[in-house]
Formats: structure tokens, sequence, C-alpha cells
């Protein structure tokens, strides 16, 4: 150690404190935030300050941007020149601004991420909207610091006539902190401005009805309007943008098009990973991806493959690809050089705040260059008035100072005035010239006299800024680019959609749809059918069911698992669609199906979940109740309905009020009918209790149905074999006699209908009505509906009647009641059921 020098001991903790907080601030305050006043960092700050330096403004010639961005370098931005050009590059780029600040000319890179030509190659300019954030800069309006090296000034704060920091958003990632704020529409923002202005007590709810939503350079669809409030009203918040799409055919197929992306979303990167989604077959239904943007603007074809259905593969490229992508709002800017969460009140708030100062420094500015000038025309008023003996005064001295102080002395002038008059020109004495001085100086009072009052009532000044920010709208405001779609709590999607009756068929691969009931139409018993849903090989419908779309439907799988969903949905496809695999909808495993489902009112009602139960059914005679409650609140992987054993499978599930009578019948034609109550609650995992006793290992449980005590008089059961026989029975006869007797559950059970070869196994078993019609549906497709009251009321142990006639080897899938619906006139009716049964009639008599 040299003379002189000495040690100091420092703790390293504290100085790695005092080191990384000083950074951290470094990096908040002259970096990575912008300022809450005109919205710009201060590498944005210092290129427009530079450009305004070197006057390339939106009326002069481009510069090269070599030349823009070393002059920003070497006077006010001391990092590295990527710094200043990727910055003044992005000021240039159209998706990613949404109002221009900067005219590029040449490559300035593309919505695919293709990077610019560098700076050497290319050109700019401001553009007219930057001018608005500098104007006024030169009337001392906003304060300067010395730059990094002390030679000269740059502006702390930009005099903006523009809310920046609204219009166009920043983001940045400062040390312990971010931001990430979303642009907004000038006029939106300017109009929720003014009505701030005009009432300072305004609630965010009423500055909503003006600023609706952020609204992007790349436009899209803002989905949902809670995140988009919740930014508002916090200042944080995730807003979900979609693309715009559109359905167009092509080549002969449908496709969708996608004309606008989300913001921020690479397109060329987008494209790449849904098609290796598609190779993947994580998405279904695409079978080619064009990008056709050119131009005239952006356009993505997705081709879709012929059975794929539009609306489906929609939402599944929404779900796993950047066609849907979120912003998360997070508004933190610098107040007063210290990090803040801003709501949106508190940043229009802020902003006129600094107008006004701007307003009143400019005002403070004016008055004083005025008062200056007004002082020299007086004196030149005074020299004017009395020329003769100012020309002598000057003549008779021997300098310009002994002039000056003479005509200081004889006229009382001040020294400003008098070196004024001695500079002043020949031609200045011709009379019209005085005339103008003497107009100069009453215009110059009336701005004195106006500057004066404007500095005196705050309510004046913000008649200024209000006249600005109109000027502003008028030059730069325009439309909307995104569009708001109203979902989830907004407008409820139901009120959207109709809550009409549908059919919902399940087909044995596991394929569902629904269809709009009215497509069914009703034929006479006997009939072959009409053509229905078309199936894949060796596929056949199994299950259909019917329900309305705005109701809960839960799914019962063999396996014992439940699952939920809303009816609307289930993907709606014609009656010869083959539907959707539900395996896409829902996540059921590989080997389990779908065997039940119910339809529920609203499962958050809990006086409705808590007074209804689910009843359930396996193939080898175990039943069980549970609570709804139990199954109100949905996973998206399935909760457990029951504990199925070994060999066994769910068949059936039933909503019942607790107020029941149970009636359980098997393949053999036998039935058990008991009242509920002989089944307690359960929970969602138990697997149950002995319902029926089959009659041997072949026989199976074939169906389950509940009817409620109140109505076991007029009830009646209908049931069907499988070779198309089928009868209706009365549940009690009119003597007031129960046709099935009630029995303990566990029983064998009683004959339903009396089982030959002739007729098969039975296959369904359903409580009907006279109102009721029936449908059903073959192995082979073929649908057929009928009148229930058609079928005459038969006693227990007959065989019953032909419902459908069955063609060679075809048997039937499944029967389900439908409510009656309004149809044509009846002589339309009469003459399609002629037409169809004797169409189908001399079918029927040549296979028997």
């Amino acid at each position: 150690m040299s003379d002189g020098e000495k040690l100091i001991p420092i703790n390293i903790e504290d100085e790695m404190k005092s080191a990384y907080i000083d950074y951290s601030m470094s990096v908040i305050v002259s970096r990575a935030l912008p300022d809450v006043r005109d919205g710009l960092k201060p590498v944005h700050r210092r290129v427009l300050f530079g450009m305004h330096e070197l006057g390339v403004y939106s009326n002069r010639a481009h510069k090269k941007s070599a030349r823009i961005v070393g002059e920003v370098l070497g006077k006010y931005h001391p990092h590295g020149d990527s710094s200043v050009y990727d910055a003044m590059v992005r000021m240039a780029q159209d998706w990613s601004l949404r109002y221009l600040m900067v005219d590029g000319q040449g490559n300035f890179g593309s919505i695919d991420g293709d990077s610019p030509a560098a700076m050497r190659y290319t050109e700019a300019r401001m553009k007219k909207f930057s001018e608005e954030m500098l104007a006024d800069i030169e009337k001392e309006t906003v304060d300067f610091q010395l730059n990094f090296d002390d030679t000269l000034e740059e502006p702390k704060v930009m005099p903006t006539k523009v809310p920046n920091l609204l219009v166009n958003g920043a983001s940045g990632i400062a040390v312990g902190m971010a931001t990430n704020m979303a642009p907004h529409n000038l006029t939106e923002v300017v109009n929720g401005t003014l009505a701030y202005i005009d009432n300072n007590d305004i609630e965010i709810d009423e500055l909503t009805t003006y600023i609706k939503a952020p609204d992007f350079p790349t436009g899209g669809v803002i989905y949902g309007m809670d995140g988009v409030r919740e930014a508002f009203k916090t200042g944080r918040g995730r807003v979900v943008i979609r693309a715009k799409v559109g359905f167009e055919e092509v080549d002969g197929r449908e496709a969708i098009i996608v004309t606008e992306i989300p913001y921020q979303v690479n397109k060329a990167e987008m494209i790449k990973k849904t098609a290796d989604l598609v190779n993947e077959k994580k998405i279904e239904g695409i079978s080619t991806i064009r990008d056709e943007s050119d131009r005239n603007g952006m356009r993505i074809v997705y081709i879709l493959k012929r059975d794929a259905v539009p609306n489906v593969v929609l939402n599944t490229l929404y779900k796993y690809t950047q066609l849907q992508s979120s912003f998360s709002v997070n508004n933190i800017a610098l107040v007063k050089g210290r990090p803040q969460m801003l709501n949106l009140k508190d940043l229009i708030h802020h902003f006129v705040e600094h107008r006004h100062e701007v307003v009143t420094r400019r005002a403070q500015f004016d008055l004083r260059k005025a008062e200056e000038r007004a002082h020299i025309l007086e004196g030149l008023i005074i020299a004017s008035d009395n020329i003769d003996e100012v020309i002598q005064l000057i003549r008779a001295s021997k300098d310009g100072d002994e002039a000056r102080t003479k005509l200081i002395e004889r006229f009382n002038l001040s020294e400003i005035q008098a070196r004024a008059i001695v500079e002043m020109r020949l031609r200045q004495l011709t009379g019209l010239e005085q005339d103008k001085l003497r107009a100069e100086y009453e215009e110059i009072m009336k701005t004195i006299n106006y500057l004066k009052e404007l500095l005196a009532s705050k309510e004046m000044r913000m008649g200024v800024i209000k006249d600005e920010l109109a000027e502003i709208k008028d030059k730069y405001g325009d439309e909307r680019r995104s569009t708001i779609e109203y979902s989830g709590g907004d407008v409820s999607i139901e009120d959207l959609i109709a809550d009409e009756q549908v059919v919902i068929t399940i087909s044995h691969a596991g394929y569902i749809k629904r269809t709009p009931l009215t497509e069914y139409k009703t034929q006479n018993r006997g009939g072959v059918g009409q053509k229905s849903a078309g199936t894949r090989d060796q596929d056949f419908l199994e299950h259909m069911y019917v329900a309305t779309n705005h109701q809960y439907m839960l799914f019962f799988t063999q396996k014992g698992k439940c699952f939920w969903m809303r009816v609307y949905e289930i993907p709606e496809g014609s009656k010869t669609a083959k539907g959707r695999a539900i395996q896409n909808l829902i996540n059921i495993e590989q080997d389990d199906k779908v065997k039940a489902f119910i339809c529920t009112q609203d499962l958050k009602d809990q006086e409705y979940i808590n007074s209804h139960y689910v009843i359930m059914v396996t193939k080898e005679g175990q039943v069980k109740k549970t609570s709804l409650e139990s199954y109100s609140r949905p996973r998206t992987n399935g909760v457990a309905a029951i504990t199925i054993k070994e060999g066994d499978e769910l068949l059936e599930a039933k909503l019942t009020t607790g107020n029941s009578q149970v009636l359980v019948a098997s393949k053999s034609g036998k039935l058990v009918r008991f009242e509920e109550e002989k089944t307690r609650p359960m929970g969602r995992t138990a697997s149950g209790v002995r319902g029926i006793t089959l009659a041997d290992e072949k026989d199976e449980v074939i169906g389950m149905v509940s009817i409620d005590r109140d109505h076991v008089n007029d009830s009646q059961i209908l049931v069907v074999t499988e070779n198309g026989y089928g009868k209706r029975t009365k549940l009690v006869d009119d003597d007031g006699e129960d046709v099935y007797r009630i029995t303990n559950r566990g029983g064998k059970g009683v004959k339903t209908l009396n089982i030959t070869e002739k007729t098969g196994s039975l296959i369904a078993i359903n409580n009907v009505t006279d109102e009721d019609d029936l449908m059903i549906i073959n192995k082979s497709g073929l649908t057929i509906r009928m009148r229930v009251s058609d079928l005459r009321v038969m006693g227990r142990a007959t065989q019953g009647v032909r419902l459908i006639n069955i063609k060679g080897n075809d048997s039937i899938a499944a029967v389900c009641k439908v409510m009656r619906e309004d149809e044509e006139s009846d002589e339309n009716l009469e003459d399609l059921n002629d037409d169809i049964t004797n169409e189908t009639s001399s079918e029927a008599e040549t296979q028997e």
C-alpha cells in the first residue's frame, strides 16, 4: 500500500444491499417504466427529442436511421446503439403501436417476427402525432436536466397534448417489478378525459361508458369484460383476446378464415405451432393451413376435413393455439419519480394535472414574452411620436452608448427601449410602419389581458385543455379496431342461445351431437323409419336423449365417473351428421363409455341441489342413491359417482326428489318395484346396495325407471324387446290394484313381458303417457317416431305388439320417449305418414 492510502473496512452485506438498491432504482426510474405524464420511457423520449433537435419533422425529408441513432446515442442515451434503434423501430410498427410516433421508410420488420433492416439501410422521420407530444417544448413548459456528461440539456418529460400512456400503452420489466399497459382508442380516451374534467368525482363505472375497453393495433375480439373491468378499477386484470374469424367455402370445403390475430402474437410462429398440433393429432378436423396474407391485409385459411364441424374446430383452436391469448394488464408507472399502481381514473387524473401545469407554464412564458415586446413597442411608439427630436439627439451623440443615455434621460425610457430605438431601421420612420406599431401594440395588450385572465382562472385553463383535446380527437381520432364480445358474466351466454328442445344422440363408438327436435317427423306404427345419423363402419347409434339447450348435463360413464357440461356446449349437427367424439369434449378415459346423463336446472341453486338425488343402477343389479349436491362442483377430469365392482358397469342414472318409486327391469323380462326410501343416501364413492336378484349368470339389468309417488296412479310402463315388440302396461289398474306389486329391493321381480324367441330379450323400459311420442332407433341407424297413444294398454304377462319392422339381422339399439310437438296440419301429417307406410309395407311383407 503506497503512502497516504488507507483501508476502510466495509460490511459486504451492506455494500451489496446498497449497490443492488441503487441499480434497481436506476433501472426502475431511468430505463424500464414509463412516466405517467407522457407515457414515455427515457429511451423513447430521447429518440423524439433527438429527432426534434435534428429537425426531422413530418413535413421534412426522411433521414438515415443511423444518423438519428447517432444523435441520440452521442448526446442523450449512453447505452448500446441497438437499444435506441430497436425502440425507434417499434415506434414505427403499426402492429406494435396503436398510434405511430415514427414514420419509417424501408424494412422495419413484420408481424411474422422478421427483423428490421440494419439502421444504415432504413430512414425515418417524425409522425405528426409525435409533434403533438413535443408541442410548446421551447416555451419552458417542462423542466430540463443535464445529459450524461453535463454538456447539454434534455427534457425530463414531454409537454404532450396526447394522453399517450393510455392510447399507446407500455410494457417493461424493471427489477422487482414490471409494467404492462394496454393501448386504447384515442377518441374514447379523449371523451373520457373530457368527462373527467367536467366532473372530477366521476366514478370508474361511468368512465367505462366512454372508454369501453382496450383497443389493440392488431384488432381482434376482446372476449368478455370481467378482466377489463377489473383492470380499469384496480390497475390489474386479464383481458382475453381472440382472433377475428369468418367461415367460407374454399375449394368445395368449409374453411375458417382469420383476418386479425391477437396483440403481440407472432403470426408465423402461431401457424407453425398449429400445424404441429394438427400433425400430433391434438387438433382434429383441419386438413390444410395456408397463409394468404398480402399487402391488402391478413388472411390465414384453415381448410377443414369434410366431416369436421367448423365451430368445434374453432373452439379447439381457441383452446390450444394463440388464436386466443390474454393480455395481463399491470398498470405501473412513475408518479413523481416513484412507481405506482394506477387505475383508469388515476391515469386520466395525472395526465390532466400534467396538461394543466403545461398550459399554465406556457401562459406564463407567453405573458412574459408579450410583456417584453409590449415594453419595446411602448418605447418605439414614444420615439415615433417625437421622431424629429430623437433623430436630432442621435445625430448629436458621438456613439451608441451616448445616444442611449441621452434617450433614457430625455424620454424616461428603459435601457431595453433605448437600445431598440437606437437600432431602429430608417424604414420604420414611414407613416405606414408607425400605424403598424400601434396596431401591434393594441393586439399585444389584448393578448396580455387574455393571458392574465387565463392565469387567474383555473376554469379557463381547463377550457383550453378541453379545446386542445377536442382538436387532437378531430385530427387523429379513429374507429375502434378491437371489437368487444360480451361473455361469461356480462350478457349471459344463455341469452344468446334459444332454449329449444334438442335430441342428443350418442353412438356405440362414442360420437355425440345435438339436433333440434323439430328435425324428426312423426310416423305411424309399423313404418320402417327415416334414415337417421350417418355412422362410421360397424358403429351404430346406441343412446338417444331429449333435453333443452339451457340445462346442465351430467354424464355418467360405465366405470362410475360423472362429468359435467352445458347442453349448448355439445356440438350441433344435422340428423345425418356423424357427431363428435365424446373424448374431445370431456376428459373420459379411452376404454370408458357414457351410459347415462341427467339434465338438471341451475346447479348453483342450493335449495334445488339439496332437495334432489341421483339414483343409479348397475348391470349386476346394484342400486345407489346420492344427493345431487355432491355433483354440483364439476372438475375437468370428472368426479367419482359410484365404485364399480369388477365385471360390473354402471347402466342408468335418474334424478329424483326423494319421493319416488323405483322400477328395475332385467333382460329376462322381470321387474322389481320398490320405494326409493329403501336406499339411503350415500357418498359419491360408495358402491350401493342390491336392487334386483338376477335370474342367472346370463341375465342382466336393462334399465330403470323412477316415478314420483304422486303420479303412480296415472303412470304407464312401456317395455320394448330387441326384435321390435313392445307394449304399455298401467302401474295401477282401473280397480286401484297394483299391476306390478311393491316389494323390497333385492327381490327377483315379477314378469313384465312374456319373452319368447320371436320377441327377443327385453331391451328398454320407459314410463310414458298418452301425450308422449316414442323414438325407436335401430343398430343400422334407422329411426322411427310414433305416438304412444297408438299402442293399446295390455296386461303384465302378454307378449306385446310389433312396433317396428326389423330387416334382416338388424335389431333395436335404443328407445326413447319424447315430448309431443305442435305438428303441421293433420292433413299434411296423414299424407306424409301414408306415403311412408305405403313405401315400407311392401318391403315388410317381402321380409316376412
